[in-house]
């Protein structure tokens, strides 16, 4: 037996795995919520804490303000930060479990903070991207979009509509958050009975709203996170810490039994 096998058939006999599979069973509507963790598994770094990306690089760069006036110049970073990392990124155990879910009709829906698209990789289904997704680029000015793998990376992506420079589009610091993204979250909070919360550390305004906006409205919140998070002692009922490619798995396995 490997390795694997022995840490998943581990997490398979964790008291809390065993609840948190109970209550993913009997529960009417999961919504799984996701941060940036989830796709460290997947070489993916996050941006924040000691190796993140923004001790790295000057988070300006995606001010919206700044990318106005300055497209050229952050371009030459976000391809570093984004383009390089995301287009070798594969899904991993944790996004394939969480399509597993949904394929078990577990899991209505994902409401992920990630621009990745892994969850798209994985199989998932029903997705809400809060912030965007990097694979499409959008004019600023004339508002055609386009598809990132269309342009070469090492050169500003300029529209062919007007030669402005093209913008990624996910939300910049300075920028709303996408309507339709915004309002089904809200929708999902009100109408949960469980919050699954997977690789969030709840810092990030306004998504850190939302788990909590459900957790008022009755939901059980069950976080998968490496350490405590800001949610670990105000909100969430069922802590499972560890790795999400390791505990979902386990959970899938145990609903199955």
């Amino acid at each position: 037996m490997c390795v694997s096998q022995i840490i998943n058939n581990q997490q398979k006999m964790n008291p809390k795995i065993i609840q948190a599979a109970k209550l993913l069973s009997s529960s009417v509507h999961v919504t799984a919520f996701t941060g940036a963790g989830i796709s460290v598994e997947s070489g993916i770094p996050p941006f924040r804490g000691p190796k993140g990306l923004w001790s790295k690089y000057d988070p300006k760069i995606l001010d919206i303000e700044y990318f106005k006036t300055n497209g050229s110049d952050a371009w030459e970073a976000i391809n570093k930060l984004f383009y390089d990392f995301f287009t070798s990124a594969q899904a991993n155990a944790a996004h394939k479990a969480l399509a597993k879910l949904e394929e078990m009709g577990i899991v209505k829906s994902i409401i992920t903070q990630n621009i990745d698209n892994l969850h798209q990789e994985a199989g998932s289904k029903k997705i809400w991207e809060y912030h965007g997704n990097y694979r499409k680029l959008i004019c600023m000015k004339c508002k055609m979009e386009y598809e990132a793998k269309t342009f070469d990376p090492s050169e500003v992506p300029l529209c062919k509509n007007d030669n402005s420079i093209l913008k990624p589009d996910f939300v910049f610091f300075g920028e709303s958050i996408p309507e339709k993204a915004s309002a089904a979250s809200f929708h999902e909070a009100s109408v949960a009975d469980v919050f699954l919360l997977v690789g969030t550390t709840g810092e990030v305004m306004p998504a850190n709203l939302v788990p909590r906006l459900a957790k008022q409205n009755g939901a059980k919140i069950i976080e998968i996170n490496p350490e405590p998070s800001s949610y670990t002692n105000e909100i969430t009922d069922i802590f499972l810490e560890g790795r999400a490619g390791e505990i979902l798995p386990a959970l899938v396995e145990n609903i199955r039994q």
